[in-house]
């Protein structure tokens, strides 16, 4: 396995990313192996970045360009495996079937479209998320953990019963502050935390060994949507309880 960032939300909190060496060496530093997407406007500057990568002894896992078209021609360029499914559709049909399509034009660069489960997307519960799967058989998923269990489904019978499906893992963990809200105003209704500090049950160490039991061998990608303090000390207190969990 590898163990990566997605950096969402370290953007959210600095404001952007201002220099991505500076990011890659402190990521380095504290146990990571790489960000998940090279974000690049050009294919100049992809070439540029995935140079810096490579010289750090980062990697990353995809590639998002300024159109899906380049996210996913630049991808194959890299050898990386696959792309987020990125479509219009806001009812379940018409996101499908858009699905299909991206995922058709990615089967023809050799690379997968996959799906990351989103609160208030059209894939949000644990049976939108096995309906998408059997309605988009081309299809992969990027499990993110804690969308997933605080839409009360259960990430670790997901691994179990699709595991050829698992494309990347995005691990993290979930607050709810408010639980009189309900999930449909969920940003109200919670927030994401790092790992081990949710009050949902989640447990994300189970989930690893489900993965490890299933012969999963890719990307886990820790993720933080909010922060309160200072991204790294969040991200290395994630990266230590993967470390008690034995990974």
């Amino acid at each position: 396995m590898k163990f990566g960032v997605a950096d969402y939300g370290m953007n959210v909190w600095d404001g952007g990313c201002f220099d991505t060496e500076d990011r890659l060496r402190r990521l380095k530093e504290i146990g990571y192996d790489g960000l998940e997407r090279l974000e690049v406007v050009s294919a100049d500057e992809a070439v540029w970045k995935a140079a810096r990568f490579r010289k750090l002894g980062m990697d990353f896992a995809t590639v998002r360009g300024p159109s899906i078209e380049t996210g996913i021609q630049w991808t194959a360029a890299f050898r990386k495996t696959y792309v987020w499914v990125s479509v219009s559709g806001r009812d379940f049909d018409t996101f499908c079937r858009q699905a299909n399509l991206q995922a058709e034009a990615c089967k023809r660069w050799g690379i997968r479209a996959a799906l990351h489960n989103h609160l208030g997307s059209p894939v949000e519960s644990h049976e939108q998320v096995e309906s998408f799967l059997e309605r988009c058989p081309e299809c992969n998923l990027i499990l993110d953990t804690a969308h997933l269990a605080a839409a009360d489904g259960d990430p670790i019978e997901i691994v179990r019963k699709y595991p050829d499906r698992m494309e990347s893992i995005h691990l993290k963990d979930w607050i709810v502050t408010n639980p009189d809200v309900g999930l449909d105003n969920w940003p109200a209704r919670g927030r994401f935390c790092e790992l081990g500090a949710g009050n949902i049950g989640l447990d994300n160490a189970s989930l690893m060994h489900a993965l490890v039991n299933v012969g999963y061998d890719g990307w886990i990608l820790v993720e933080h949507d909010t922060h309160l303090q200072d991204t790294f000390k969040d991200l290395a207190i994630s990266r230590q309880y993967l470390r008690k969990a034995g990974f």
